[in-house]
């Protein structure tokens, strides 16, 4: 089978960009560029190159995200390992990457990722800001050992990983920031039946009422940050309005709504403190 006609003849229709899933698992298995793929179309691979694509398409084909398959994502220019232990990153979390970076001018900060994942933001404000002391949680020991590798693998040492639930791991220090991607898609949405999330941690994604996770993060939040530190989240698309009501009625002030690159608002960010 020639790479010629494993592109022309193969078919991925729950796919948004066919082609290039099918470059990308060549590439894996052939350990080449993608630019190999151009200029010899006429390559063809051999038996054991043949198995090993035939497996990873039939895996492509029955809907599984290309991030699982080819283990790596890549996030804030950094490339992270993934499985399915994870949720995906996606490029609308790089949104608190920007608002933490564009609103602490500080040299030395002490910063806070609940339910870091694949380490994703943390990593990127890590990788941004060297002298910041971040300590990143999560409750599942199995997310945390990609993280850690992420970090490993990155030669990025700044970030503790620890494990526990929300801020209550966290020492009796204050924070300067704390950042959360929490779960806020309510139970039962007919959105956790469809594309990638059908495959991703149900843990890292769902909540009983579509709230019960940040409203968490809201409350504990208040006696982990400094006095004028920042609570920055991501929430659902139709959330923003009950996000910042939550965060009104627990005190915090200039509370801010962001929008991400399609126009919708995605995250929040408030400082600590009495209302103004």
């Amino acid at each position: 089978m020639r790479i010629a006609e494993i592109l022309k003849t193969k078919t991925l229709a729950n796919s948004t960009t066919p082609r290039l899933d099918l470059e990308l698992l060549l590439e894996v298995i052939l350990h080449k560029p993608r630019s190999f793929l151009y200029a010899n179309p006429e390559y063809a691979l051999t038996s054991e190159q043949k198995e090993k694509f035939e497996a990873l398409y039939r895996r492509r084909l029955h809907g599984e995200p290309l991030a699982y398959i080819l283990g790596k994502k890549e996030f804030w220019s950094l490339e992270l390992a993934v499985n399915n232990k994870v949720l995906i990153p996606r490029s609308e979390t790089e949104l608190l990457v920007e608002i933490i970076l564009s609103n602490l001018n500080r040299e030395v900060a002490n910063i806070a990722d609940l339910g870091t994942g694949s380490g994703a933001i943390a990593l990127a404000l890590a990788y941004e800001r060297p002298k910041w002391n971040i300590v990143a949680t999560d409750i599942s020991e199995d997310a945390l050992q990609v993280a850690r590798y992420n970090a490993m693998q990155l030669q990025i040492s700044n970030v503790e990983f620890c494990r526990g639930d929300w801020c209550e791991i966290l020492s009796n220090k204050k924070f300067d920031v704390i950042v959360s991607n929490p779960p806020y898609v309510e139970k039962n949405d007919l959105h956790l039946q469809q594309g990638d999330v059908r495959f991703e941690p149900k843990i890292a994604l769902e909540a009983c009422d579509g709230f019960d996770a940040i409203k968490t993060v809201i409350m504990q939040a208040k006696n982990r940050l400094t006095s004028d530190g920042l609570l920055v989240l991501e929430h659902g698309y139709d959330q923003s309005s009950a996000v910042q009501e939550l965060l009104l009625q627990n005190g915090y002030q200039k509370i801010t709504p962001h929008k991400d690159l399609a126009g919708i608002y995605r995250a929040v960010v408030a400082k600590n403190g009495e209302n103004e």
